[in-house]
């Protein structure tokens, strides 16, 4: 189970020689693709942080917009709530820190940004990152055959609409 900075690995007994053998053999110079496919959201960029994220950014709101929109962003990993990405490729000037204090309710598809990273809320839920737009679009469905519209390696780009 990846992580930013970690990898959780559960194992039975014996199969530790087995991983080493694995690791051994892998091209970690060549890794295999992941998601190749790109995803537009359409954002609504209004979000209750987006006036202090571009003040403590020292831009304009329309110069955050701009950057946040500019950016390719990869799915680094998933997690915090089903369907939630960690999407990797934050501009440096947009990166800040989360909130002091996390809101108890956060909408679905709230449009985010936190230390080195954007994301998008799949649902209403707690949270503690600058919320800056939003999108109408389905990021968790457990009914579909792809529930999660977020996958690693899947590249995003956000529209201003």
């Amino acid at each position: 189970m990846p992580g930013a900075r970690t990898l959780l690995v559960v194992a039975s007994p014996g199969a530790l020689e087995a991983a080493r053998s694995l690791l051994a053999s892998a091209d970690l110079d060549h890794p295999p693709a992941g998601d190749a496919r790109e995803v537009v959201l359409d954002v609504r960029y209004s979000g209750e942080d987006l006036s202090l994220a571009a003040e403590d950014a020292g831009l304009s709101v329309d110069e955050v917009v701009a950057l946040h929109t500019s950016a390719v962003y990869t799915v680094a990993f998933t997690g915090f709530a089903p369907g939630f990405g960690y999407l990797a490729g934050l501009p440096a000037e947009l990166q800040q820190p989360r909130l002091a204090s996390p809101r108890t309710r956060v909408p679905a598809g709230s449009v985010a940004i936190a230390d080195e990273y954007t994301g998008v809320y799949p649902r209403e839920s707690p949270g503690g990152w600058r919320l800056i737009g939003h999108t109408e679009a389905t990021l968790f469905d457990p009914s579909a055959a792809r529930p999660a519209l977020f996958t690693p390696g899947l590249r995003v780009r956000f529209r201003s609409v």
